[in-house]
């Protein structure tokens, strides 16, 4: 696997995406950055095709590989849910 500047960016670009569509899922707000987002949604993005390949799904396609960005998206989903559940739990309530 070549990494080259194009496929660097490329990831970024994926990676803002599925992170930004994984933030839509999730239901309530989330007060996190930009930045958390893209890094969420580039690592959904890594973890998304591992998983996809794991299952048997296609991922070398001519096109958009739907049923691998499926699985990228969920994956975001449920990290920006556990990113959020874990950030809103360390603000403190006062009665």
């Amino acid at each position: 696997m070549e990494l080259t500047v194009l496929g660097i960016i490329t990831a970024l670009i994926v990676g803002l995406i599925v992170g930004a569509i994984g933030r839509l899922i999730v239901p309530g707000r989330q007060n996190m950055p930009m930045w958390l987002h893209m890094l969420i949604g580039v690592g959904a993005a890594l973890l998304g095709t591992v998983l996809a390949r794991a299952m048997g799904i296609a991922t070398q396609t001519a096109g958009i590989d739907w049923a691998e960005l499926l699985v990228q998206v969920v994956v975001a989903a449920l990290a920006v849910a556990l990113v959020a559940g874990v950030g809103g739990r360390r603000s403190v309530s006062r009665y």
